[in-house]
């Protein structure tokens, strides 16, 4: 199954499971690269098993297909010298190899960048581990509610002097798995100057510490320790949720002009001009008296009304949807983050669409995840090493 996608000819070699390593191979795959995946023959990838319920008796877990879309899968048992000399006749002719293993768990296997760099100078070898090939935690187990709480994602998450609370999304494991993408294309185009592959080293902790752009900030600005705000936001006031009579908006009165056309949408005009509240740095220091003022003239609407209100007055304003809601929504559907693929056991499934959309050479949902070992024998006969 050929792709025209921007990344089409780009052969991948993925060694992972669970989810940073297929989902930096998934990015790679949905823009058009040939991703195999390489699986143990017995069991394959834990996902595929460990994670939620299958679908069917016997069957790959939803988390699985979540992850391994537009791949090919090869069982190869990478302990056995005959088989691991097969997946060496796969690297001479790959682009990129994506590995999470723990640190040094490659090298024992013969399949880390020491080794196979000579075979293929020209491969770009991506590691993507819990914290890192070097450094004092290289040996720790690399989870991402771990990596969350030791780069400090926990400590700002959830409410003022609340139990602490992880991302409600695995961001370790998912910025991790972006920012190792974005090196293996930027180590792509060097290659195109060089001639020359290269090592890429990243992990769950650097993937969750980079995103950490307002914290920092915040820390070496002030010295303060930044502390958990709920929905609010860390530098400006009033961007948050609030409670309406029914439920809860989002509102984003972030500059003055905002802030003012909020204090009149829902009719507190004198809000603007109170001195608690007449600057941002004001209404900073004040915040909880903020909040309560606005809770107070947003309890006589419920939030779809508000959110027409807010919107027509020129205020950013949202509701908040749950995940069922979130894919019913029209905006969802018309952005195609919706679609649906054929699987040879589960039938016609859903999957998320492709988040960036491409004019000349769009990505695309090719195929569903693969069935353990289902496409050994094509792949080998590719390489010229068929079994």
């Amino acid at each position: 199954m050929q792709s025209e996608g921007a990344l089409a000819g780009l052969k991948v070699l993925e060694l992972t499971q669970i989810m940073a390593g297929p989902f930096c191979g998934q990015v790679l795959a949905d823009l058009g690269a040939d991703v195999v995946k390489i699986e143990p023959p017995e069991g394959g990838d834990q996902a595929r098993r460990s994670l939620g319920f299958p679908l069917r008796e016997g069957g790959d877990t939803a988390a699985f297909l979540a992850v391994n879309r537009n791949k090919r899968s090869a069982a190869l048992d990478l302990k056995d010298p005959g088989q691991r000399e097969q997946f060496y006749g796969l690297v001479r002719g790959a682009d990129v190899l994506i590995e999470n293993f723990r640190p040094g768990v490659a090298a024992r296997l013969g399949v880390d960048y020491e080794t196979l760099e000579p075979i293929n100078p020209r491969l770009i070898y991506a590691s993507i581990s819990g914290f890192g090939q070097t450094g004092p935690y290289a040996q720790r187990p690399g989870f991402d509610l771990i990596a969350q709480g030791l780069a400090g994602v926990m400590s700002v998450t959830g409410e003022p002097g609340g139990e602490p609370v992880k991302c409600g999304v695995p961001i370790g494991d998912l910025s991790a798995g972006l920012f190792c993408a974005v090196a293996i294309l930027a180590a792509r185009i060097a290659r195109e100057r060089t001639g020359r592959g290269q090592h890429i080293d990243t992990s769950l902790f650097e993937g969750a510490l980079a995103l950490s752009i307002w914290e920092s900030a915040e820390l070496w600005a002030t010295g303060r320790t930044p502390q958990p705000l709920g929905s609010a936001h860390r530098l400006t006031a009033p961007y948050q949720a609030l409670r309406t009579g029914d439920g809860h908006i989002t509102v984003g009165a972030n500059s003055e002009r905002f802030w003012r056309r909020l204090c009149a949408a829902v009719g507190r005009e004198e809000l603007a001009e109170d001195p608690r509240f007449a600057t941002n740095a004001a209404r900073m220091e004040h915040r909880p008296e903020l909040v309560a003022e606005l809770e107070s003239a947003l309890a006589v609407r419920g939030t779809g009304e508000w959110v027409e209100i807010l919107l027509e007055a020129g205020v950013p304003a949202g509701a908040i949807h749950d995940y069922r809601e979130v894919f019913d929504d029209p905006h969802t559907l018309a952005r195609e983050m919706v679609v649906e693929v054929d699987h040879p056991v589960e039938g016609r499934v859903k999957a998320l669409g492709i988040p960036v959309k491409l004019s000349a050479t769009p990505g695309s949902v090719r195929r569903a995840a693969p069935l353990l070992g289902e496409h050994t024998g094509e792949v080998l006969r590719e390489a010229g090493s068929a079994r």
